[in-house]
């Protein structure tokens, strides 16, 4: 039995105050808490983090810059192990920095001796091959390794990752829990009209996904009263984004909807208690689609990259449209019909995703049982 706490340090994409990262961070870290519990040992986390006093206060944890190498190597030295994930950290569509980043981190705690463990992680897409014999090489080092869909370990295969055996989990924000009873009791009511979430982003240069989709809200609002409710998921860029799709919309309010957008969400069980109380979420964000499938609300995805595919796939759905077609029409008729069958689809839905929340805890399980069976 374990009788010290284990310190554990946490490397992703956090302290940019993005709630779908930071969902991630949030899941990762109830997981272990309740996981450890169970098992009896405590776990001490210290994140690498862009703004470590900022991600102190929001999870009560410790915190190191994740682009300092000195406080970097002093805390892997100091701990007992390395979680590399979730997200999509190991892919090169956003920047080429990525991965040699994400890589060197977990090759530091290895070199320093500790186990590292990659965590529901996304991979892909990976364009540059030259990254190829890297991921492998630190992957084999591993004590374990999930990644969040089949894709993610059909493209680890394809590198020819022998060990460790690669599992497939759900994305760790599928466990991510409500706020607690009180807190929830303390928001305010938002009305008696069916709540649409909306989640937008900037992608396309010339926005014409978001041209797309305010004609699709104006439609659906123009054949029934909506409450659209725009959810900005990465501040500042998509509240100007969700700005841009309310200007477009105009006045809506003649047909008896309503528009709101919630302001300064950066807590991820408030976004996930927003995205809760919605009866239908359109999303181009992959964790809005998260967060509204996790809590029984249909979601209508618009897609940017495969990961909206691949969840999407994993809850009986497939996107509406993609940021390169999107039909404002379709998406009004898609919207109207999950409002009509949103039981239905619950209904159709509820045993996969009780199956994926239970999932969503096995890296944390896997990693508990290591640290129990080390000490």
């Amino acid at each position: 039995m374990v009788t010290t706490a284990q310190t554990i340090i946490i490397s992703g994409y956090y302290g940019f105050r993005n709630s779908g990262d930071e969902a991630v961070l949030k899941s990762i870290l109830t997981a272990l808490e309740e996981e450890s519990r169970e098992a009896g040992i405590t776990i001490k986390p210290v994140v690498l983090s862009s703004d470590p006093a900022w991600t102190k206060k929001m999870y009560g944890v410790e915190a190191v810059p994740r682009m300092s190498l000195g406080e970097v190597r002093k805390a892997i030295q100091n701990s007992d192990g390395l979680i590399s994930g979730g997200g999509s950290l190991l892919q090169d569509a956003t920047s080429p920095k990525s991965i040699p980043y994400y890589l060197a981190i977990l090759k530091l705690a290895q070199w320093a001796g500790k186990p590292t463990f990659v965590y529901a992680q996304g991979i892909g897409p990976v364009q540059r091959k030259i990254f190829y014999p890297m991921i492998r090489s630190v992957f084999q080092r591993c004590e374990y390794v999930s990644v969040r869909d089949k894709q993610s370990a059909a493209l680890l295969n394809s590198m020819k990752l022998k060990r460790p055996p690669v599992e497939v989990v759900p994305d760790p924000v599928m466990g991510l829990p409500l706020p607690s009873a009180a807190e929830q009791a303390a928001e305010n009511d938002q009305g008696e009209l069916p709540i649409v979430g909306v989640s937008v982003r900037y992608w396309d240069k010339e926005h014409r996904e978001l041209k797309a989709i305010a004609d699709g809200l104006k439609k659906l609002a123009a054949g029934r009263r909506v409450h659209l409710r725009f959810l900005p998921f990465h501040l500042p860029d998509d509240e100007e984004a969700s700005r841009m799709v309310m200007d477009l919309l105009g006045d809506i309010t003649s047909t008896g909807s309503r528009v709101s957008m919630c302001d300064q969400v950066t807590d991820p069980q408030q976004m996930l208690l927003e995205v809760s109380r919605c009866s239908l979420m359109i999303g181009m964000r992959l964790h809005s689609l998260i967060y509204a499938a996790s809590h029984h609300v249909p979601p209508l995805g618009i897609s940017y990259d495969p990961k909206i595919d691949h969840f999407l796939s994993r809850v009986g759905s497939q996107p509406v449209g993609t940021t390169e077609a999107l039909d404002g029409q379709k998406l009004a008729q898609e919207a109207t019909r999950l409002l009509d069958e949103r039981n239905q689809w619950i209904e159709s839905q509820g045993a996969a995703i009780a199956l994926l929340k239970s999932e969503a805890r096995l890296p944390a399980q896997h990693i508990i049982n290591y640290l129990c069976r080390k000490g």
